[in-house]
């Protein structure tokens, strides 16, 4: 398995190591809903290392950036951050990416780790199949590690470590700036839905930053967090997980993604398809939806609409926050409403949902 640059520093704090995606990575330390908790009430560090970054250089690279993703990055200004996607020709989800523009000839991709080298091969597929003009294309993963500072607190410990004015940075921008003497890129993103930043700055670096964030933040309650609480607080803000909400047969509309999705652009790959599913109707939505009687849902439990089985749980769990079972589903649009009772299969028992607004968490 891959490690990160602070897989020792995670054994030595006791953490539980799985092999996710290829790479091992701490799952937990002191406890899922502990470390949940800990973000949605002070702050948590996650070690995000192993996200894969893809850059594009040249006088092209626009040109070439909105053929590949579904969204409008003309609208991009330089210092800001745009969440999009890439599809394949039949609408099907390459994956769901975040993308920096330094300047019109200069962007940065981050793409989720297990899908790094199958993006960069898609990437350059595009590229070879297009006439854009100068372009570069370069897989800068190993340039980058990669921490998510996130929570209530995480503004007030970072500015202990960095003279740069994160009051100036606003919700999906970033700046470059210096964090413990190490040049870092500061992004106001994340995946939590809590106030927080992304930090991108060279691998040596990533053990010193990760000692100096814990020990700035130890007075305001900073955790070290693992990917079980990230997928939790991600799941209550009904945030899309590659390989669940989204997959190659999975459309962005279908996951509620039309507003990332420009269809007014001439031209993207995935487009005649996503215009033609969109004329006719898209076939499945997702929904939310708790739990009316006591489960826990999972990923691929049936959904049933009376005796109809209607759909497919996407993903669930148990909510931290709210302490009732809560999950994604997609659905057949007749029984996408609000408020719909539905029915969860659960080993060989059907047990009562009901479709709800989200996100989970209001924040």
């Amino acid at each position: 398995m891959k490690k990160t640059p602070l897989n020792a520093i995670h054994k030595e704090m006791g953490a539980r190591m799985v092999d996710f995606g290829g790479w091992e990575m701490p799952v937990q330390y002191r406890g899922v809903i502990d470390e949940h908790l800990a973000v949605r009430n002070a702050a948590g560090l996650f070690d995000v290392s192993h996200m894969g970054e893809v850059e594009v250089r040249g006088k092209g690279a626009l040109n070439y950036i909105q053929e590949l993703t579904i969204n409008d990055a003309s609208k991009l200004v330089d210092g800001q951050v745009q969440y999009s996607a890439m599809c394949y020709p039949h609408g099907g989800t390459v994956d769901d990416v975040t993308l920096y523009r330094f300047a019109s000839d200069h962007f940065l991709f981050c793409v989720n780790a297990a899908n790094t080298e199958k993006d960069f091969a898609w990437m350059q597929e595009v590229l070879e199949e297009g006439d854009f003009g100068e372009v570069h294309l370069s897989n800068v993963s190993d340039n980058f590690a990669q921490l998510a500072l996130q929570g209530p607190g995480a503004q007030v410990i970072l500015s202990r470590l960095t003279d740069t004015e994160l009051d100036t940075i606003v919700y999906y921008h970033f700046r470059e700036g210096l964090v413990a003497g190490v040049p870092t890129l500061i992004s106001r993103t994340g995946y939590t839905g809590e106030a927080g930043f992304e930090l991108y700055f060279p691998p040596d670096a990533a053990v010193g930053l990760w000692k100096a964030l814990l020990e700035a933040g130890a007075e305001d309650g900073l955790e070290p967090i693992g990917l079980g609480a990230r997928d939790t607080l991600r799941l209550e803000m009904k945030y899309a997980l590659y390989g669940h909400e989204l997959s190659p047969e999975i459309t962005p509309l279908e996951a509620g993604l039309g507003w990332i999705t420009a269809l007014e652009k001439p031209s993207f790959v995935g487009r005649e398809a996503l215009v033609k599913m969109k004329e006719q109707g898209v076939p499945r939505r997702l929904i939310g939806f708790t739990m009316t009687e006591a489960g826990i849902p999972r990923a691929e439990y049936p959904v049933f609409a009376g005796d109809k089985e209607v759909g497919v749980v996407t993903s669930g769990t148990l909510s931290p926050s709210l302490r009732i079972g809560i999950g994604l589903a997609l659905v057949d649009p007749a029984h996408a409403a609000v408020g719909t009772p539905l029915q969860i299969g659960i080993r060989q028992r059907r047990v009562a949902a009901q479709i709800v607004k989200t996100p989970f968490v209001k924040k």
